[in-house]
This record gives structure tokens, C-alpha cells and sequence, in this order.
């Protein structure tokens, strides 16, 4: 069980190294585990993308529904997902909350999420968390924000703490950072290859502009 008060990378790692099935498909139940550890990620480091966050939610409801529902067979990997509602219309239907566009929602917050979290890793203690986390952002989900909504984010991320509070904020004590910190480029590893998967999928299905 992990903390509720930590964000628990060896956990995220276990979840996306699970989810990966075949060579090129992404079992969605571990998925969804694997990210409701990384909404962490998004709570801890203030409310600066707590809009993100709380979408992150709505959408994880909306993928247990379709996977607790008569046709959840077709819901248990990114594949069989797409492959079921591009081949019966299902993206298109009026009235239908399409799973291919739900989860496309939480793939793009996937690359915000790890980039940064690579980037705040990787720097030096003096490292300006403010301008890394907006470049982050201003290099994968801002693309897909209304303006007022990256001019909201933007500004409020200059309330982030310096990088030492920002680890230990996310991670807890010293001994805890330690740890993350070790297995951290394996957690990156793991999502990297997830969202190559997803980002081909999408690809394959040309469901990237799904509205």
C-alpha cells in the first residue's frame, strides 16, 4: 500500500512495467493504477495544476464505467479500445463518451508529468523549479489548453518552492528522497516506453485529434 503523503515511484514503476503486454499494446486497469499514484505528483506540488488534477479524476471515473460495463471486454488495453470504436463508429456517436478520447486526456498529461518530474531530478540544487516547470508545460500541455487556462497556470506556478522543498514535498524525508531518487530513472524508463506506446496507438488509429 503506498503513502498517501508521498509519491510512491516504486509503485508507479511495478504498474507500467505490468501494464506493457505484447510488444505493442498497454493493459489499461494497470495503467490507471499506475497513474492514480503520479495524480500524487500533480497534489503535491500545490494547487498550481489542481485543475489538471481533478480532470485526471473524472476521467479515470469514466474509464471504470466503460470497464465495469457490457462491453468491457473491449476495454482492456489501449488496442482492443481503439481497434472496438473506430471499427463501430463509437468516436463519432453523439452521446457517447468515447474511452479513446478519455484516456487521451490522461496520455498527454502523462508526457507533462515526466518530463518534469526527469527535469527536477536531473538539476542542480539552485535549479529555478518556476521556469523548469513552465517550460515542461509549454512543451507538452499547454498545446492543448485554452489560453486562460495556460495564463492561469503559468502564473501560478511562480508559488513553486525551490527544488530541495519541491523533492521533499513530493518524496517525504531524506531517506525517502534517497530512495526515490534510486529508482527514478527505472520509474522514467517505464513511463517512457508506456507513452511511446500510447503516442503510437494513437498514431496507428489517427485518433490524435479526437475533440
Amino acid at each position: 500500500m503506498s503513502n498517501e503523503n508521498a509519491l510512491d515511484l516504486k509503485h508507479v514503476h511495478e504498474c507500467f512495467q505490468k501494464c506493457l503486454q505484447d510488444v505493442d499494446d498497454v493493459i489499461i486497469e494497470a495503467y490507471i493504477d499506475g497513474y492514480n499514484e503520479l495524480v500524487k505528483f500533480l497534489n503535491l506540488i500545490g494547487t498550481v495544476f489542481s485543475f489538471v488534477s481533478s480532470d485526471v479524476k473524472s476521467k479515470i471515473k469514466i474509464m471504470e464505467k466503460l470497464r465495469d460495463g457490457e462491453d468491457a471486454i473491449y476495454y482492456e488495453s489501449f488496442k482492443k479500445m481503439m481497434k472496438y470504436e473506430k471499427e463501430t463508429n463509437l468516436h463519432e456517436k453523439n452521446g457517447f463518451v468515447s474511452g479513446s478520447r478519455t484516456m487521451l486526456r490522461l496520455h498527454r498529461g502523462l508526457d507533462f508529468i515526466r518530463l518534469f518530474l526527469k527535469r527536477i531530478s536531473e538539476a542542480d540544487e539552485a535549479m529555478n523549479t518556476c521556469t523548469t516547470c513552465q517550460g515542461s508545460y509549454n512543451e507538452t500541455l499547454a498545446e492543448f489548453h485554452p489560453w486562460y487556462i495556460r495564463k492561469a497556470a503559468t502564473l501560478a506556478m511562480h508559488a513553486l518552492p525551490s527544488r530541495p522543498d519541491l523533492l521533499k514535498k513530493i518524496f517525504g524525508s531524506e531517506d525517502k528522497l534517497a530512495e526515490a531518487l534510486q529508482i527514478l530513472p527505472q520509474t522514467l524508463q517505464s513511463c517512457d516506453e508506456v507513452y511511446r506506446r500510447v503516442e503510437q496507438l494513437y498514431t496507428d488509429f489517427d485518433f490524435h485529434g479526437l475533440p
